[in-house]
């Protein structure tokens, strides 16, 4: 029944108060199952004072948009207008592979295909691919460098080396790998360079 007061949202959606809040109210739980010779007021008590902790949180965090930032963090751009931003990355400790992982999951194929991508105070990455790849004639295309560093596999599948991918961000204008963030070839073979903390 508390859980029904504190309103209905999915567990991603969960604010850190929310979460301290579940996770109190399952400890005592636990502890009025394995004492069940203690008062009954003793346990009610505590639950009841969590949830108007909760409840006047979520109130104060509807009402004043300043506190709810406060408590629950704002979105953070990771993509904006097909650029990453490393330096969001990594103040949101957020991986490539975690971005390459939900980029994955929201059915775009390449981070070339991307406009803008968000994430969202729960850990969810909202995505928003350019129109025109929107219908997915692109294809997947494997990068073949992520944060600096060469991938060997991703060369080795379409039959490249080291030096060839060096020798071609030479003649693009990146002679110095460990400056690109991103970098993808396509069927098409097009290009897609995203250098490190590019504005």
């Amino acid at each position: 029944m508390i859980f029904r007061l504190m309103g209905k949202r999915e567990i991603g959606e969960l604010s850190i108060i929310d979460l301290v809040v579940f996770l109190m109210l399952a400890e005592i739980a636990v502890f009025s199952i394995e004492d069940p010779s203690s008062h009954l007021l003793h346990f009610i008590v505590p639950m009841v004072v969590l949830l108007i902790i909760q409840r006047s949180t979520a109130f104060l965090a509807l009402k004043f948009p300043k506190m709810r930032d406060f408590m629950e963090g704002k979105p953070s751009i990771i993509i904006s207008r097909g650029k990453i931003d490393e330096h969001e990355m990594r103040k949101q400790r957020y991986s490539f592979s975690d971005l390459q992982q939900q980029l994955r999951e929201k059915g775009a194929k390449s981070i070339q295909d991307v406009d803008f991508a968000i994430l969202e105070t729960s850990g969810e990455l909202s995505v928003f691919e350019k129109k025109d790849t929107a219908d997915g004639s692109s294809g997947y295309v494997t990068p073949l460098i992520v944060d600096g560093e060469i991938q060997q596999e991703a060369l080795e599948k379409i039959d490249k080396s080291p030096s060839w991918l060096r020798g071609e961000m030479k003649r693009h204008g990146h002679p110095a790998i460990d400056t690109i963030s991103y970098c993808t070839l396509d069927k098409d073979h097009k290009w897609y360079i995203d250098r490190k903390d590019e504005k």
